[in-house]
């Protein structure tokens, strides 16, 4: 008889391999791995996949069997690590440390685009506080980095009320629409034309790295008083924090200061470098938490130093590639940008040559028309005319007649008197009838000659007229060259222009024209609750560096501040003043005194480190 397996045995994997599932913000993919495989090995399989070099900022996160969020340990076997058993073993690709200047540390596109996608969903999930001014550029930037360059003509109004753009807390606050929030955050996008995807993005991150939040790992802890405060873990150095402020640092203390960092059970020791100052000691609420703090600690204290040493030559060589790299596509981009241009001058020419065949066409036309009326009305007169002479030469006649008669009547005028009186009679009659006539013959005359005349004018009319059909058909012999021109230009710049102007075409024998269509250190795990940290001598003088180049980028940042406060401006009016949360106030006083992130940093690390730790225990 067979033995019962326990009910709650684990069951045995079978097989050589297993299934993983690796997401990073844009994509998923999914590996089969050997059993006794590594963490480095999954790492180094997911930077290889995506192409990313510059692997010490990223790290493998997962959510352990008790429900902690971890960091996958790259010298240990991916299934010793406590992962949930599940039918694909799940695992975030993230990054686990943050540069300090993200424009001169971060070299290839793929690192660029990480940490956009990362710091973007942070602050739209208000993980890290963004004012609401911020939010509306860092907006644009994003809709840059997503659609390209604004263009008019295809932008419609409503395209980005679909898209997550603004954090839900900064939508609240204000009495504004999805239509009155989209017309603010294009504005600036209209103003980043020109700028790639990739440039964009970093531009994102430059004002991004200014948030107050923006790389802080927070953990709650607490002094020896049993003050409930925020510990800090930043690419600078461990910030304390009270506990209603995670914008403002109390105190802070930077990886030069610290020489050796550990913890027992909760208690967290560490060592400044000022043997004369006491050890800064804190308390955590998990001990599980303090294998974090330490792993980060160690890690962001490693990426210190490594900062502060010349390049190594797989970063100068990354260096070089990139500016190669970004030259080519600066060529690329020029030349696509000149190519079109010269389509968008070709366009507009073409649309120019439309216009002025059509204004041509229609005073053709209308020239024709007018040569039309004008031999109609030459017709017309010369009819009238010879109607006219026709009349004046009957007119004539029968003045002759009458004249003939009249003579007649005097001849016998002598035979009786009576004859006499009657002749007299008559005589008057036809003296009257003969002045009736001649009156009527040179009326007749005289409307003839204004006939003349007219038909004279309608000729010269007529003859301007068909010099004018001319001077059309001359100018139409410019119109083909120019045509012709055009389709050359179009031609040579390679671009595809309808087809839809021809020639013009006149018939010789009529007045008529047609127009024819004829990971490195910072990811391992040290095993040990224990770090110690080795400064360097001239540590001050590179972070006074570092700090002189920072106050030359925000001089350069002026513009871009007046920007932002000439917007909180325009839409303070409609800020609902029962939906601003702690954080918004907390900024407000922060602005109102002439404070930031780097002007509080510089204020918080004044004074010796031992009058820092005893600020902090009085806390």
């Amino acid at each position: 008889m067979k033995e019962k397996m326990p009910p709650f045995k684990r069951k045995k994997t079978t097989g050589k391999s297993f299934p993983v599932k690796v997401c990073t913000l844009d994509a998923e993919l999914e590996f089969n791995l050997e059993l006794k495989a590594t963490g480095r090995d999954l790492f180094d399989l997911v930077c290889r996949t995506i192409g990313l070099r510059e692997t010490w900022y990223f790290g493998l996160q997962y959510e352990d069997s008790k429900g902690f969020i971890a960091w996958l340990k790259l010298d240990k076997k991916v299934q010793d690590q406590g992962i949930p058993q599940q039918t694909t073993m799940p695992f975030m690709f993230l990054a686990k440390f943050y540069p300090e200047e993200v424009a001169e540390e971060l070299v290839q596109e793929v690192t660029q685009h990480l940490f956009f996608l990362q710091v973007n969903r942070a602050i739209l999930a208000m993980d890290i506080y963004c004012p609401p001014e911020a939010s509306v550029l860092l907006a644009s930037y994003a809709v840059q980095a997503k659609y390209g360059d604004y263009d008019e003509g295809t932008y419609k109004p409503g395209m980005l009320a679909s898209e997550e753009l603004l954090p839900q807390r900064v939508i609240d606050q204000y009495q504004m629409t999805a239509e009155m929030w989209e017309e603010r955050i294009k504005v600036w996008y209209a103003d980043h034309r020109g700028m790639s995807r990739d440039e964009a993005e970093i531009e994102y991150l430059k004002i991004a790295q200014d948030l107050d939040m923006y790389g802080v790992n927070y953990f709650p802890i607490s002094n020896k008083k049993d003050t409930d405060l925020w510990l800090g873990v930043t690419s600078l150095g461990l910030n304390i924090y009270e506990k209603e402020n995670k914008l403002t640092p109390k105190t802070t203390f930077q990886w030069s200061e610290i020489r050796h960092v550990s913890f027992d059970d909760k208690k967290f020791t560490i060592k400044p470098v000022d043997k004369t100052s006491p050890n800064f000691v804190f308390f955590s609420h998990k001990v599980r938490m303090n294998k974090l703090i330490l792993d980060l600690c160690i890690g962001n204290h490693d990426l210190f130093m490594r900062r502060r040493k010349p390049d190594s030559m797989e970063v100068q060589q990354m260096k070089t590639q990139a500016k190669e790299e970004k030259s080519r596509r600066q060529i690329e981009r020029n030349k696509l940008a000149r190519e079109k241009q010269l389509r968008e001058i070709a366009e507009k020419d073409k649309s120019i040559m439309e216009q002025r065949l059509l204004q041509y066409q229609e005073e053709i036309r209308l020239a024709n028309e007018a040569l039309r009326r004008s031999e109609e009305t030459a017709d017309l007169l010369a009819e009238k005319s010879r109607v006219a002479e026709e009349e004046a030469m009957l007119l004539g006649k029968k003045a002759t007649e009458a004249e003939h008669k009249i003579t007649q009547f005097r001849l016998t005028a002598l035979k009786t008197e009576e004859e006499k009186v009657s002749l007299e009679r008559k005589t008057r009659e036809a003296e009257q009838l003969t002045a009736r006539l001649v009156d009527e013959s040179e009326r007749r005359a005289a409307e003839a000659n204004t006939l003349k005349e007219e038909l004279l004018r309608a000729r010269v009319a007529e003859k301007q007229a068909k010099e004018k059909l001319l001077e059309f058909l001359s100018r139409n012999a410019y119109v083909n060259t120019s045509v012709s021109s055009l389709y050359s230009v179009s031609s040579s710049s390679a671009l595809d222009l309808p087809a839809d102007l021809h020639a013009l075409r006149l018939n010789a024998n009529s007045p008529q024209l047609s127009l024819t269509h004829s990971n490195p250190p910072a990811l391992e795990d040290h095993n040990l609750p224990a770090y110690d940290f080795i400064a360097g001598n001239d540590m001050e003088e590179l972070t006074l560096e570092i700090e002189k180049e920072r106050i030359q980028y925000l001089e350069k940042s002026k513009h871009l501040q007046d920007q932002l406060r000439d917007l909180k401006s325009e839409i303070e009016v409609l800020k609902v003043d029962e939906k601003q949360c702690e954080l918004d106030m907390l900024h407000d006083e922060q602005v109102r005194l002439g404070e930031n992130k780097y002007s509080t940093l510089k204020k918080v690390k004044c004074g010796s480190t031992k009058a820092r730790v005893a600020y902090f225990e009085e806390l």
